[in-house]
């Protein structure tokens, strides 16, 4: 399948084992970028469920695995026009990568397939806010120690003096230094992703989603 072909023959179907494989990582990106775009502009596709769950109940051939945030408020297949079938998700506070998420990331690229590792961060990240105010509580202590990593590196590099929860454009700039250690950590830490992304046979992106209007901005 080749990149220039039309992206949009993919869009609407459940792929076959053989369609999955001729796939390359950057039809797979801009099949998101462009269904991204019909979310934003509420150019959606009414799509049988009941029917694409008998489809994939005997294999599942995704084009994509997403990593996202907890939040109730990013429907991860809606945002990106996409069904059931079509991509993995995890998901999980602040969309930071532990060993659990980067085992789920190998099974989804080595084992199923999936040509595109997405990073999704988003405005407005509570899990992002309590890192930087230093919130403390039970298991959420331990598990806003992997985003602090992401606060240090903002600190060192934002303009401005007002480091805090209460500044849109510094939670933004710990939301985009959170999404670059992910992928960081996924290179340093999973050989199997990393030789699958230097021979091209995926591409780890990051994106942020803004929520007063839908965009995905891909880093």
């Amino acid at each position: 399948m080749k990149e220039k072909m039309d992206d949009q023959s993919l869009a609407n179907k459940l792929l076959t084992a053989e369609e999955q494989a001729q796939l390359t990582p950057n039809v797979v990106l801009n099949v998101l970028k462009q269904g991204n775009k019909e979310f934003t502009e509420d150019n959606l596709t009414i799509r049988n469920n009941s029917e694409r769950i008998r489809e994939s109940a005997l294999g599942q051939y995704p084009k994509a695995v997403v990593v996202s945030c907890l939040d109730s408020r990013i429907p991860v297949e809606d945002v990106f026009h996409r069904g059931l079938g079509d991509m993995f998700v995890a998901r999980i506070a602040g969309n930071f990568v532990n060993e659990d998420i980067l085992g789920s990331l190998e099974f989804a690229c080595k084992v199923s397939g999936a040509k595109l590792i997405l990073i999704l961060g988003h405005e407005h990240c509570e899990a992002i806010k309590s890192t930087i105010d230093g919130f403390e509580l039970g298991n959420i202590t331990a598990m806003l120690s992997k985003i602090k990593p992401a606060v240090t590196s903002a600190k060192a590099t934002f303009d401005g003096s007002n480091q805090t929860s209460s500044n849109p454009k510094f939670v933004n700039a710990v939301c985009v230094c959170n999404i670059e250690h992910a992928i960081d950590v996924i290179r340093s830490k999973s050989p199997i992703l990393k030789e699958m992304e230097d021979k091209g046979e995926i591409k780890i992106v990051g994106g942020v989603y803004y929520m007063e209007t839908g965009k995905v901005v891909f880093l």
